[in-house]
């Protein structure tokens, strides 16, 4: 469960995705959730009734994470899209990252956090620095910062 004086950084777009998964979670699944449920109920004895089971516990699920959604948007920061381009001299591999929250974070799609070896590298850089990072394996890379925005 997350703690609920967390401050948590997200990007203007981590914050909408939110929003729209809460609007989501409560105008469309509780709804077809609760119909499920009186569906299961219909169905007679609830002790033995697996439908009405399976029901309720997504039910907890949704109402558990829009508890999360709620409290992640009353304790969001704001942070500014920073993209970056670094080349890793060692392999001669030039990539693009966007810096955003640790939330939003999804290193396949080419979104690192801020809380990162790398994210927390090219926050002080400037353009053509050149610089170390330990990756949370312990591995050193040396990299140039390229371009930053």
């Amino acid at each position: 469960m997350i703690n609920k004086d967390e401050v948590f950084e997200l990007t203007r777009d981590g914050e909408q995705k939110l929003k729209d998964e809460l609007d989501r979670l409560k105008t469309v699944d509780r709804i077809q959730i609760r119909e499920a449920i009186k569906e299961a109920r219909e169905q007679g004895d609830l002790s033995e009734n697996a439908d009405y089971s399976s029901a309720r516990e997504q039910q907890a699920n949704i109402e558990a994470r829009i508890l999360e959604i709620e409290n992640i948007l009353k304790h969001a920061k704001i942070l500014d899209v920073t993209k970056v381009t670094v080349k890793y001299l060692d392999k001669n591999k030039v990539l693009t990252y966007e810096i955003v929250g640790t939330i939003e974070a999804d290193p396949f799609a080419g979104k690192i956090s801020n809380d990162s070896p790398l994210g927390k590298a090219v926050v002080s850089r400037n353009v053509n620095d050149i610089f170390y990072i330990t990756t949370e394996n312990g591995k050193e890379l040396r990299l140039q910062l390229l371009e930053k925005n």
